[in-house]
């Protein structure tokens, strides 16, 4: 397994931005990988956000988070980004970054097996 390291979480106003960011450590089959990110609000299951392919051309959404977050990767800095934009109170979460294999982008990222420690963002009304 890979341990990512996420950055970029905190303090937001509603309506606000946010860049989290999730680092693929030292491997050079980063870009074999899928990548995604996830979330858990407080009392809820985690729950997939978007997710992006090895080909960075494949990007999913998931309907909630659509037209506001932009999911990229930097192949070259091995890194990964989930731009979020328009903030809403309902967006309040730890955010993860995850990591799989078999993932190519076209839907939903199922059952990664490589985590980030997670990543807190909270949106204020």
């Amino acid at each position: 397994q890979v341990q990512l390291v996420e950055s970029g979480g905190g303090l937001v106003q509603d309506g606000g931005s946010l860049l989290l960011s999730c680092v693929f450590p030292g491997r050079a089959a980063w870009r074999s990988y899928g990548m995604g990110w996830f979330r858990q609000a407080p009392g809820q299951e985690r729950e997939f956000v978007a997710g992006i392919g090895w080909n960075p051309e494949l990007r999913y959404y998931v309907s909630s988070v659509k037209g506001r977050f932009t999911i990229s990767r930097d192949n070259v800095k091995n890194t990964m980004y989930l731009q979020k934009n328009n903030l809403k109170s309902e967006d309040t979460a730890v955010y993860y970054c995850a990591a799989d294999e078999q993932y190519s982008g076209h839907s939903l990222m199922c059952r990664p097996n490589n985590w980030g420690e997670g990543s807190q963002v909270t949106v204020s009304e």
